[in-house]
């Protein structure tokens, strides 16, 4: 079964729910979403019912806006607790401190980030909301002089943050201190099935236009890619689920991997896939559709998938607003000159701008040969397309 809720829902997800008929239930978001009628519904009482009957449940969520009400009905189940554990990234950490015992990580409240002494900690170090979505209100701190300066940052986003997410998506009483992981960052769609095994969907690599960046501007796919870095992701899937027992259970988990291949687990996110629909970048790059996948409990044919996509990477870039724009002030974006910044778009979707700081997300694809196109969106600003 499905949860559907802000911040948005694709057209291919709307369309994969309409051919799949997987019951949907029926809450003020799907209203207000404005879906099509041919979704297959349920009211609470039925899906709630569904559940107590199903001896594992099978369910997927678009969004973390949900969690909420799972914890408040579904509370007969271990969802709640295991959504739980996934979210809050010092309740991870503790759970997995057997496989990475020398790892550093420390809780900080909020209200007490100008009075703690980081003068003794190791630099550079990572500080970001222990319960936290798409990059925001992260950091890196390379030295003690940034560490005033950082707070400030904190403090400005999370009174920007907690206008737009509810506390069960970011919640900003509390973060999370922890030694920076070395090496490339990855983003992972799995899904552990009925026996707990890890079914990998997707692999992304994570680009950054700097040290310093910590953005969700670009991330990409490729052969490569899959066939480098599917094993060795496979092995610490297997050990989540050996610490967390989780059968039936989507999840969007990200990694750094150094040169030597040894992994350091960044943040796991609990009952769905890539954020506001990125995970559909799947079915650009391979023609496979992740929702399908999961609910029919089959893995993709990565021998098969692969065999024509030598040279090619996908990508999926986000229109960001720059911090320094009032999403109020926005008169206008034009999309027909940002879809001419790529030779080989893919598609295109348009966010509300004057709701969240990005105005779209965007599928593309590159030549492997010639990364200096792709790269150019690191740096690119938008301020072009965008009128005030």
């Amino acid at each position: 079964m499905m949860i559907l809720d802000k911040p948005y829902v694709s057209k291919f997800l709307e369309d994969s729910l309409i051919e799949m008929q997987i019951p949907v239930l029926k809450n003020k978001a799907l209203e207000e979403l404005n879906l099509s009628s041919k979704i297959l519904t349920i009211d609470e009482e039925e899906f709630i019912k569904r559940v107590k009957n199903s001896q594992i449940p099978h369910i997927f969520s678009n969004s973390e806006n949900s969690i909420n009400w799972i914890k408040e009905n579904l509370s007969f189940t271990d969802l709640p607790n295991k959504i739980s554990i996934f979210k809050d990234k010092v309740e991870f950490r503790k759970i997995m401190k057997p496989f990475y015992p020398n790892y550093y990580f420390q809780k900080v409240n909020f209200n007490e980030l100008g009075k703690i002494d980081v003068s003794k900690m190791q630099f550079p170090f990572i500080i970001k909301p222990a319960v936290g979505f798409f990059s925001l209100g992260v950091y890196l701190i390379k030295n003690l002089e940034e560490w005033p300066k950082i707070i400030k940052f904190i403090q400005r986003d999370m009174n920007n943050i907690n206008k737009i997410f509810p506390i069960e998506v970011i919640d900003s009483s509390s973060f999370i201190i922890e030694e920076n992981i070395e090496g490339e960052e990855y983003a992972v769609d799995v899904y552990f099935n009925s026996n707990g095994r890890p079914v990998i969907l997707n692999i992304l690599k994570h680009y950054f236009a700097s040290p310093e960046d910590t953005s969700d501007r670009l991330y990409i796919t490729s052969k490569n890619i899959i066939e480098e870095s599917r094993e060795i992701f496979l092995e610490t899937l297997e050990k989540i689920s050996q610490a967390t027992q989780i059968r039936n259970f989507p999840m969007h988990i990200e990694f750094r991997v150094d040169e030597n291949n040894n992994i350091g687990i960044i943040e796991a996110n609990p009952m769905r896939f890539a954020g506001l629909c990125v995970t559909d970048l799947a079915y650009y790059a391979w023609r496979t559709n992740n929702y399908k996948l999961f609910f029919e409990q089959e893995a993709p044919d990565w021998n098969q998938i692969l065999k024509d996509k030598e040279g090619k990477i996908f990508a999926m870039i986000v229109g960001n607003i720059p911090a320094d724009i009032n999403l109020r002030d926005i008169k206008s974006v034009d999309y027909e000159k940002f879809a001419k910044k790529f030779k080989k778009p893919l598609d295109i979707r348009k966010i509300n701008y004057h709701e969240f700081p990005l105005f779209a997300i965007a599928f593309a694809e590159f030549d492997e040969n010639n990364l200096a196109e792709m790269n150019e969106f690191l740096n690119d600003d938008f301020k072009d397309i965008i009128s005030l």
